[in-house]
């Protein structure tokens, strides 16, 4: 029954891998399937070697309905994506280096620099720290998941979210590149903002480029 999403999953597990967004086990991917169960990568699996029967098959509280192997550790921070937000199909998190780094020194991706920053994924946060595997993730999250795409997480890493896996990798990936754009321009000794009008003329035409992303009709 959900045999093409679970392809759908390790297509996006290596993609993480082959695009150097995690090393050795780290990440992990889910989506959520016509069941309103959850579908989500195991724990101590690197994602460059994962296959469709490794992956576990959750409630949205994070019990085990199949799969012989246990959930990923950072399962929480899914399920209450999930949980607080019905539209969201899919949910992402990777190490990558340079919005790491980012997350390390608890800068928030921000600056008026970039459309696809104004006009797409907006403002990237920067959670307050969580101890890995606890309930302090999730909670650490959850203020956030209402009004963004993406967050990165205190010393962890970036999550990202969205109504597809790929808007949902989409996304985790225009956090890293923002993030290598944000790192030259402050190597550069800093960039040059767009203004609040122009910004809030980019933002108003967030409709325009999602209507352009569709198939024409007729």
């Amino acid at each position: 029954m959900d045999d093409q999403l679970r392809l759908e999953i390790c297509e996006i597990c290596r993609f993480l891998y082959d695009r150097g967004y995690v090393v050795s086990n780290d990440g992990n991917v889910s989506a959520r399937t016509p069941r309103n169960t959850i579908l989500i990568t195991p724990s101590g699996v690197g994602k460059g070697r994962m296959t469709p029967d490794m992956l576990v098959e959750t409630d949205l509280e994070g019990r085990i309905l199949s799969g012989d192997r246990h959930p990923s550790s950072e399962g929480k921070m899914h399920w209450m994506v999930y949980r607080e937000r019905p539209d969201v199909m899919a949910v992402v998190h990777a190490h990558p280096p340079i919005s790491t780094a980012f997350a390390v020194c608890r800068r928030p991706l921000k600056e008026r620099y970039l459309n696809e920053l104004i006009a797409g994924l907006g403002e990237v946060p920067v959670t307050e720290f969580a101890m890995p595997s606890t309930d302090e993730v999730p909670d650490s999250v959850r203020p956030y998941v209402h009004d963004h795409s993406a967050v990165m997480l205190a010393n962890h890493g970036v999550l990202a979210w969205g109504t597809t896996l790929l808007s949902a990798f989409d996304r985790l990936e225009v956090v890293e590149q923002t993030a290598k754009v944000y790192y030259y321009v402050h190597q550069l000794g800093g960039g040059v903002e767009f203004s609040q009008e122009q910004a809030d003329q980019l933002r108003s035409m967030a409709g325009f480029y999602q209507k352009l992303a569709q198939k024409r009709e007729g």
